[in-house]
């Protein structure tokens, strides 16, 4: 089996909700166990009223067969015990939600850390077959849900718990007979629950996956608005989106039906629940002659089955308010699942030892140095003997009989071979499609090959570190990404280290100096929206520059003058004249002229190399070189 074969999507795991307790409670544990304990009183004052009303139903009877003197302190006394119970709870409220403020925002900010960190170590393949737009979603759609999850659910969770634990202790402690019945009821809740909370779930689960799909799809079109202005294609993507957002509409619709039913079938079981404990308990106190099983020992009467029937209704109460939250707990879980499914990708394998170091002459050998010498060299440690070999960083690339196919059904390059020696310009030509850039992303090891080697040096590059051989080797290409920030920072992207003077002449040399400096604060001018206030030659200068900042001894070239018009091209070109001077350069060109002063020149069909030479042998063989180069075909 290829092991380029495309990694499946993790499916959505179970035990989400437990997975998020463990990290909050990881994380967090002094101020979840402060939470749990605040809540614990919260919901101590929210179930008192049951056994309290107990007790003063028993000293109001025993007031009015013995006289109120006896009670009086002991009401007053009860009351007093009430009251600071509820102030007690108040003040826990209070606390707990403070807490969970704090907590959530805490912890929103250390998953989308590690979301980010992680997707950073994601193979290029994840980015080539996601739509962005859906990513982005996680960022967004997926961590507002997972905020109402904790900032909410959660503590309901937890405070519906222990309310219905203090419910049942009081229950018992008055009596089983009417506890059994409530039970009875609890059961009933539980598989209309199960039913329809669980189709509730699974449209809930595709509703965040079709919100996704909305988003990516909004993100494309928004990227690409002037070419639907440009062909007319405003009806079509409408109709397009129409289509996409019809299917999150009834993705939608299905999961919050299913949960709207929820709320009012709970709370009519919940009220014939009551009835029946009513009916129940006043049958029993009728007939008498019924032994009351409790904790408390009393027999029944309106002392026992007042309080239950109030109870009966908190217990229905608070059941019906958590199956009111379950579509918002759904939803949670549903993003937090899909979370969790990009936080589970697996991150790009990188099992290279071979790293890239400072290194300089001592006694005619290569040995590693601290300080920068401008000498790089390879650092190959042997497992077998525990010795370290250094090899000079020189830039000789090897491809021998190398295939790649991006799914294993098919192959998109076949038997491919090329020696490209240090100082050489190797150039790409074919047709759209034909294996150019795939080679050129092999060589960065963005994807891995089938079959085959590519040597770096002499060097196996899957021996070398992705980082290290990434780190030795410049690319500009067609797309020119800016980011947000100054024309200095931006070039100073390629060198973080690099000092401001390094990076003016980086400009000077890909004569994009001249045009910076008339910028309206020059090189700190602030650039936005990938450089929207420059032309797209600007744009490509900058990127230029900030490779050759870099100072890398291996140079690639993708179509890094398409995007040029002819004047600003001239300027460019003697700027990579001088950028690839001493350099091994690979140059992907349709416009043949730029690649007329390569060493070699590679002809590519269909994922072969079809024909080799430089411009004068290939011209003499009147090949499909020579077909290109004269206008007898053209690229596509």
């Amino acid at each position: 089996m290829s092991k380029n074969k495309a990694p499946k999507r993790p499916p959505m795991k179970k035990g989400v909700l437990g997975r998020v307790l463990r990290m909050l409670f990881k994380d967090y544990a002094p101020q979840m166990i402060a939470v749990v304990i605040c809540i614990f009183f919260t919901s101590l004052g929210s179930t008192i009223s049951g056994p309290f009303m107990n007790i003063l139903i028993n000293h109001i009877s025993t007031g009015v067969e013995s006289g109120w003197d006896s009670v009086k302190a002991s009401i007053f006394a009860t009351i007093a015990v009430m009251c600071a119970i509820y102030l007690v709870g108040i003040a826990a409220s209070f606390i707990y939600n403070r807490l969970m403020a704090i907590v959530t925002q805490g912890f929103l900010n250390k998953v989308r850390t590690r979301l980010f960190s992680g997707m950073q170590r994601l193979p290029l393949r994840y980015f080539d077959s996601t739509h962005h737009g859906d990513i982005m979603s996680h960022y967004t759609n997926d961590t507002d849900t997972l905020r109402e999850l904790v900032s909410r659910c959660i503590p309901q969770l937890i405070n519906s718990a222990l309310i219905l634990l203090l419910l049942v202790g009081n229950m018992l402690y008055l009596s089983l007979w009417l506890t059994l019945v409530i039970c009875l009821g609890v059961i009933v809740m539980v598989i209309v629950t199960r039913k329809i909370g669980g189709n509730s779930a699974k449209y809930f689960i595709k509703q965040q996956r079709s919100m996704g799909k909305t988003e990516g799809f909004i993100e494309e079109m928004m990227n690409g608005q002037k070419v639907i202005k440009v062909f007319c294609h405003e009806k079509q993507s409408t109709e397009d989106f129409d289509r996409i957002n019809e299917q999150l509409c009834e993705d939608a619709t299905k999961a919050h039906r299913f949960a709207n039913i929820l709320m009012p079938i709970m709370g009519n079981i919940g009220n014939l629940l009551y009835v029946l404990v009513a009916i129940t308990g006043g049958a029993l106190i009728l007939m008498g002659g019924v032994k009351n099983i409790s904790l408390s020992g009393q027999v029944f009467g309106i002392a026992v089955v007042v309080p239950f029937i109030n109870m009966a209704r908190q217990f229905t109460m608070n059941v019906s308010q958590v199956s009111q939250q379950l579509n918002s707990i759904v939803m949670a879980m549903a993003g937090a699942g899909r979370i969790f499914e990009l936080m589970d990708e697996q991150p790009e394998v990188d099992d290279g030892y071979v790293t890239l170091v400072n290194a300089k002459m001592v006694d005619g050998k290569l040995t590693e140095c601290e300080e920068r010498t401008h000498i790089w060299a390879w650092k190959h440690p042997h497992s077998a003997d525990g010795t370290v070999t250094y090899t000079k960083l020189e830039g000789n690339v090897t491809i021998d009989s190398m295939d790649f196919g991006y799914t294993p059904e098919k192959l998109v390059l076949h038997d491919v071979t090329l020696y490209a020696n240090s100082g050489q310009k190797v150039a790409f030509v074919g047709a759209t499609g034909a294996g150019k850039t795939t080679i050129t992303n092999l060589i960065n090891r963005f994807y891995d090959i089938d079959d085959g080697k590519i040597r770096y040096d002499g060097i196996n590059i899957n021996k070398i570190k992705k980082a290290d051989l990434r780190r030795s080797l410049g690319i500009v290409l067609q797309d020119t990404n800016l980011f947000t920030g100054t024309v200095l920072e931006n070039i100073r992207y390629g060198k973080l280290d690099a000092t401001d003077e390094e990076c003016i002449e980086a400009a000077k040399l890909a004569n994009a100096h001249d045009f910076i400096t008339r910028l309206p604060e020059g090189y700190n001018t602030m650039l936005t929206s990938n450089g929207a206030n420059l032309s797209q030659g600007q744009r490509q200068l900058i990127s230029i520059a900030r490779s050759a900042v870099a100072d890398p001894p291996v140079m690639i070239l993708d179509e890094a003058t398409s995007s040029i018009d002819t004047r600003t091209e001239a300027l460019v070109q003697r700027g990579m004249d001088a950028l690839m001077k001493g350099r091994t350069v690979f140059v992907i060109a349709h416009r043949l002229s730029t690649v007329r002063n390569s060493d070699v020149i590679m002809v590519l069909e269909n994922g072969r190399i079809i024909e080799r030479g430089n411009h004068e042998k290939l011209i003499a063989e009147k090949g499909k070189y020579y077909q290109l180069y004269t206008g007898a075909f053209e690229l596509e």
